[in-house]
């Protein structure tokens, strides 16, 4: 067994190691943001400042990368949308929710558009796809339970189908590109209209 001199070596080179998988993610989130839609290996290699080799020790493929660039991406969006509690009045909750995912999607939207378009061939990148609109839906039902609560199930169910329509990324998109709203008016959109959408919020 490794000790004293040997493992503080190995125990370095793990984090060496460590700290290049996660420049080669950084790399590769960064490129996708400047609009690289599918980053090359010497693309993030150069990013990164490693070699081609190195990204492929720490990583199968490209499509391997993309898969654990997706992770990483919904572990901080889960993290950020956890900061949040659930009390508050309506208005306090609708500048809650709304202002989170405002943040997710401006941070993440070319990664989203890459797992679109790379998703026919492949199921790991499916299913994080399924998961993600799951973990939207859950968050829009647990930040307006109350009024959520008051509606028959057929019409509970289409309002959070409308409302998870309406935070959808793209739609973040054609409002921040197409119609070049900034951000603070794009939020006041997604808070008028999902506002509208809910029922009136029970007398407690």
């Amino acid at each position: 067994m490794a000790s004293g001199p040997s493992l503080r070596r190995i125990d370095g080179r793990r984090l060496r190691s460590a700290r290049t998988k996660q420049a080669i993610l950084d790399a590769y989130l960064a490129l996708l943001r400047e609009g690289t839609q599918i980053p090359t290996a010497a693309q993030i290699a150069e990013r990164a400042g490693c070699s081609v080799r190195s990204v492929f020790e720490r990583f199968s493929d490209l499509h391997a990368l993309r898969v654990a660039a997706t992770d990483y991406a919904f572990l901080q969006g889960t993290a950020k949308a956890t900061e949040q509690d659930f009390t508050g009045d309506r208005q306090t909750r609708l500048k809650k929710h709304v202002g989170g995912r405002a943040w997710i999607c401006e941070r993440w939207l070319p990664l989203w558009r890459s797992l679109n378009v790379n998703q026919g061939e492949s199921s790991d990148l499916r299913s994080r796809i399924f998961l993600i609109r799951q973990a939207i839906l859950k968050r829009i039902e647990l930040m307006y339970r109350p009024e959520l609560s008051t509606l028959p199930e057929t019409e509970r169910r289409q309002t959070l189908v409308a409302i998870e329509s309406l935070i959808d990324f793209e739609c973040w998109a054609r409002m921040r590109e197409d119609s070049g709203l900034p951000v603070e008016e794009a939020v006041e959109v997604w808070l008028t209209a999902i506002d509208r959408l809910l029922p009136p919020t029970p007398v407690s």
